[in-house]
């Protein structure tokens, strides 16, 4: 029986492992990851046998799970943002608002969007309306970013079907329903308060356009040209069509989890239609047809094939998040952390301080927030049972962890602050800040929610 103080210290052995195969010797996360789960499988008292077919399984079960899902949800977004679905979205919502008020549009925007479509994907969509903005009313590019930036990462981080947020109903044992309503809710609430405090942060002043601006970029100036030379005589679909891929999915899975809470047993129709690979698959199934009569039949498949060689990355990351999480699962860390650092670690308020602490540390060292929140939510999954709190809010803990200071080791970082036509200051007073603002006003909105909303 391996002792607690060598399974602590077999994962932070593993922890090390991992941040130095990416940030060192430049392996794929998941590789990292991999090698990870066979230290920490031999040292917490495991064999090779039972180590390998843990890391095996623990793959297997999140692919079983999220896997097809993840894969239509990256085609649902592809062919939105080719059909000029998520343009039509864009495009509406900024409009709704009054001219001196519309970065708020677009940031709400960049919400909507970001749950079907990845972050960079997003941001290039929006980001010439932003700039558009900010000429036509005189404003600053950092109001632009950073706004932008809020609403676009808020949604990846915690609104299903992104990878971290799917993968978290299925880590910590609860309905996907449930993560999809508090993420909306809690999402939408972080969005508008963070606007509203980054805004204030930069009325006082800390912008400088000759040191902030990258005089030298047309990348900005690029992407306005392009989208003002689109013909605008193209037919596009109408904004109830572009919506209906995102509303299906939300739709079926709510369906699903308003069945179990209103039946003992709930008819097998909401529970077909609640399952996330259905839902996943009638929404992606509802994209093609909006899709087939603008970018025509012989586009699709195109479309489709782009979506999934970004898709392949994130799988296999999150995959071997599954790994990890099942190899400390094994070796029953949860029980050596509660015992060594002791019964404070069930209360709610450290036990969200740690969820939230190992996402960050993650985040700033290595970049990326999928395994940031991955990593995290695995640790934490062995001792949220013994929280006195819904897993809901220690999985949002650790994915606000995740999601918190991205700087210059994260891809979504450079995406920002190059199209924006920023320098590296003006990213970090824009994409850095914004981000972490929202990870912040997510933390404390999860706290309250454990505190005030019994189990």
């Amino acid at each position: 029986m391996t002792s607690p103080g060598m399974l602590i210290a077999a994962l932070v052995v593993a922890i090390a492992i991992i941040l130095f195969c990416i940030i060192v010797l430049k392996l794929n996360a998941a590789i990292g990851m991999v090698i990870a789960c066979l230290v920490m499988g031999l040292a917490g008292g495991l064999d090779l046998l039972t180590t390998a077919s843990t890391i095996s399984s623990g793959f297997g079960n999140m692919m079983t799970s999220i896997g097809l899902p993840v894969g239509f949800g990256t085609i649902l977004g592809q062919l939105m943002s080719d059909s000029g679905a998520a343009s039509v979205i864009a495009d509406k919502l900024v409009s709704a608002f009054p001219e001196k008020r519309s970065i708020w549009g677009l940031s709400v925007a960049g919400f909507i969007l970001s749950i079907p479509v990845f972050f960079d994907v997003t941001f290039i969509i929006l980001i010439p309306i932003g700039i558009t903005i900010a000429s036509k009313i005189d404003m600053k590019m950092c109001y632009v970013t950073g706004c932008l930036t809020i609403g676009a990462t808020t949604a990846h981080c915690v609104v299903p079907p992104t990878p971290n947020p799917l993968a978290a109903a299925d880590i910590f044992g609860f309905d996907l329903g449930i993560m999809l309503i508090v993420g909306v809710v809690v999402g939408f609430i972080t969005v508008m308060v963070s606007n509203f405090i980054y805004i204030k942060i930069h009325d006082r002043g800390i912008w400088n356009d000759a040191t902030d601006i990258n005089q030298s970029s047309t990348v900005a100036a690029e992407l306005v040209a392009n989208r003002q030379a689109e013909d605008p005589n193209k037919p596009k679909p109408g904004m109830f069509l572009s919506l209906l891929p995102i509303i299906i999915p939300v739709v079926c899975i709510l369906f699903g989890t308003l069945g179990g809470a209103m039946f003992e047993e709930p008819p097998v129709i909401c529970t077909f239609l609640g399952d996330k690979l259905i839902a996943m698959l009638l929404g992606t199934l509802g994209a093609y047809l909006v899709s087939l009569p603008y970018i025509g039949r012989s586009n699709l498949e195109q479309s489709a094939g782009e979506a999934l060689k970004s898709a392949g990355v994130v799988l296999l990351v999150t995959g071997a998040g599954g790994s990890f999480a099942s190899v400390i699962t094994a070796t029953g860390i949860g029980d050596a952390i509660v015992g060594l650092l002791g019964t404070d670690t069930t209360s709610v308020i450290p036990a969200m301080f740690l969820a939230y602490g190992i996402g960050l540390i993650f985040r700033v060292a290595q970049g990326s927030g999928t395994v940031a929140g991955m990593t995290s939510m695995g640790i934490m999954a062995t001792i949220a049972p013994m929280v006195g709190c819904h897993p809901v809010w220690i999985a949002l803990a650790c994915l606000s962890g995740g999601n918190s200071i991205g700087h210059v080791n994260d891809s979504g970082f450079w995406v920002a602050t190059n199209m924006s036509g920023l320098t590296v200051t003006g990213g970090l007073k824009t994409y850095t800040l914004g981000s972490f603002i929202s990870s912040v006003c997510i933390f404390v909105l999860a706290i309250v929610g454990a505190l005030v909303i019994p189990l």
